[in-house]
């Protein structure tokens, strides 16, 4: 599977991710903090286990940052 996540193209040997899937396998120890959106849509944590990502997907995951 070829993937779209922020703006750089990744392979993957799985036909199937679910977002937590995709992100174990990205960013395996920073998943606090962060948002998820699929085609320019959040998808809530609570759905990250359920909802799949189809080989077409633009990705973006966003980490907060502190500051000011």
């Amino acid at each position: 599977m070829e993937l779209k996540i922020n703006q750089q193209i990744k392979k993957f040997n799985a036909e199937t991710l679910s977002v937590q899937s995709l992100l174990d396998l990205e960013i395996p120890n920073k998943q606090n903090g962060i948002a998820v959106a699929v085609n320019s849509t959040v998808i809530p944590k609570l759905h990250w286990n359920s909802h799949l990502i189809q080989e077409t997907d633009e990705i973006l995951i966003i980490s907060a940052t502190q500051g000011g």
